[in-house]
């Protein structure tokens, strides 16, 4: 059997990136999919179709993460097309990169919003469902720069060190009705945004990881996919690192 089998995944932000290969790894282990973004475009659409080309039920929705009112709609419908949601992904991310100093009000607000309160606003509305099925996984996307900081950074930092806080409060207190909340952080991960970064950029990255390698988004859709399963049922209120040991 396969490790999913049955079961119905929330995902946001995935029609592109780490957020697609979670969607087409959780597929794979027979798991149907609903997923968000702001609009459902031709990428979406063909995102759609490589996960039913795997068996399972798909299907897109235009939605802003952060706004609460479309959430709450969202998720509604989701519940109502898949009959229950039992894998939430808050995944859903933008980056506005700046020194403190520099950074505008409008930046630093952007980023709380999509990468913090969207999570804020797809848990609330999804805990209800989770609560009356008595089980649920919740994974928040952060990051290593949520753990350790980054230098102009500090808005993205700030919002995936509350990702993983708020899986820890989570998961306090949701864990006696079997709902278990996690967060990963992964670290440099080879994607087309690092591919883009000049030879040198990526040569320093690489030299600080020990496995001398940036990561791949099948490392973090692994990981993910374990704490989705019934593999970890004893895993909550955890940070997975995923770097390749850049951060020990």
């Amino acid at each position: 059997m396969k490790l999913l089998e049955g079961k119905t995944a929330l995902i946001t932000g995935a029609a592109r990136g780490i957020g697609k290969g979670l969607a087409l790894k959780f597929a794979s282990e027979g798991c149907n999919i609903a997923f968000t973004d702001l609009v459902i475009d031709e990428n979406a659409e063909q995102t759609v179709k490589e996960i039913e080309a795997l068996g399972v039920k798909c299907k897109g929705y235009a939605s802003n993460a952060a706004n609460y009112e479309e959430t709450e709609k969202v998720v509604d419908t989701v519940k109502n097309d898949f009959g229950r949601i039992d894998i939430l992904v808050n995944n859903a991310g933008i980056t506005k990169d700046g020194l403190m100093m520099r950074m505008s009000e409008a930046q630093w607000d952007a980023v709380i919003a999509v990468n913090l309160k969207s999570a804020f606003n797809f848990i609330h509305a999804v805990l209800p469902i989770m609560l009356r099925q008595r089980s649920g996984s919740i994974i928040n996307m952060a990051s290593v720069v949520g753990v350790h900081g980054n230098a102009g950074q500090a808005n993205y930092a700030a919002s995936k060190a509350g990702l993983i806080a708020l899986a820890k409060s989570i998961a306090q207190e949701v864990g006696s009705r079997g709902i278990r909340a996690n967060a990963i952080a992964p670290g440099f991960i080879e994607t087309a945004m690092t591919a883009a970064l000049p030879d040198d950029v990526r040569k320093e990255w690489v030299n600080k990881i020990p496995l001398r390698r940036g990561g791949q988004v099948e490392d973090i859709a692994n990981v993910a996919t374990f704490l989705a399963s019934d593999l970890s049922s004893y895993v909550t209120g955890q940070v997975i690192q995923v770097d390749g040991g850049m951060n020990m």
